[in-house]
């Protein structure tokens, strides 16, 4: 949404200023399309909501991650355990 102005008037009073009319036109056409590019609060709200949600997201992964590990981690100690166990049930003992 550009601005809403009165550019005849606009360049009508920056040549009555002492602005050459080229410079004066560029300054309007450059004024009235200026706001294109900004970004709203409205616009900020919502770029925030979508990174809350990718955060929730990314911890509920991290989550999901962090409890595979740990079941992996007790996997493997429980199972170096029965090794050991067996190991030391069936092995002869030291002479």
């Amino acid at each position: 949404m550009a601005i809403a102005i009165d550019t005849h008037a606009a360049i009508q009073e920056l040549e009555a200023a002492g602005i050459k009319p080229e410079h004066a036109e560029a300054i309007v056409k450059t004024v009235s399309r200026a706001d294109d590019a900004l970004v709203t609060k409205a616009d900020l709200k919502a770029g925030l909501a979508e990174v809350r949600g990718e955060i929730t997201a990314l911890r509920t992964e991290m989550a999901q991650l962090e409890h595979r590990a740990t079941v992996r981690t007790v996997t493997i100690v429980a199972i170096a355990n029965g090794i050991l166990f067996a190991a030391l049930r069936y092995l002869p003992p030291a002479a």
